[in-house]
């Protein structure tokens, strides 16, 4: 038959000359070290938790964020439109009274100065 090789694990401390540890101490250290362990599954289910309502704000942050975007983006092309048909629009009339000054010139009427008088 072969030699056998035993491990003895002994909780901290230096190997060498110990006296057993009696069961009761085994029992209670046992005990602390379930305690901690259920304390620390508590500690990261309560982080996943956290986590996840951090993603879920996140991800309502990131959608209203597309939202805006999306609206301000609409808002700048109406402006641009309503811009285009403004400056259209001052063309017009400022042809309309190039027109008219010149209908008042060949009837032989003398033009209206359009000249703010408060200079």
């Amino acid at each position: 038959m072969a030699p056998t090789m035993m491990a003895v694990i002994g909780i901290g401390g230096k190997q060498g000359n110990k006296k057993p540890v009696p069961e009761s101490e085994l029992k209670k250290r046992n005990e602390e070290l379930e305690k901690e362990l259920r304390e620390s599954r508590e500690r990261e289910e309560q982080m996943k938790r956290e986590l996840q309502n951090a993603w879920q704000r996140l991800r309502v942050a990131e959608e209203a964020e597309e939202r805006l975007c999306s609206q301000l983006g609409e808002l700048e092309a109406e402006s641009v439109h309503q811009a285009r048909d403004y400056h259209a629009r001052i063309v017009s009339l400022m042809d309309q009274l190039s027109r008219a000054q010149n209908l008042l010139l060949k009837a032989g009427t003398p033009s209206i100065s359009l000249r703010s008088s408060s200079s």
